[in-house]
């Protein structure tokens, strides 16, 4: 199965892919704050103010449209079986 996620889509998330920023990691734009954290930190059992507190540079909306991203993926994967 492949699913196509458009350029379009990806340049309006909150995301940094740079080699020069933990080494080319995604992380949250204007930060050094990899993606994984996020969902490191809610497989974890931490909610998300406890993320944002731990992660003073993270954006509530750039947290939050991170997630919509991974649901609306997830969502499509879903449909596409």
């Amino acid at each position: 199965m492949l699913l196509v996620i458009e350029e379009q889509e990806l340049q309006q998330l909150p995301i940094t892919i740079d080699p020069e920023i933990v080494s080319g990691a995604p992380v949250f734009r204007g930060t050094r704050v990899p993606i994984d954290a996020l969902m490191n930190n809610l497989e974890a059992g931490l909610n998300l103010d406890e993320f944002l507190d731990n992660f003073p540079t993270v954006s509530r909306e750039q947290a939050l449209q991170v997630l919509d991203f991974y649901k609306s993926t997830l969502t499509r994967l879903g449909k596409a079986n």
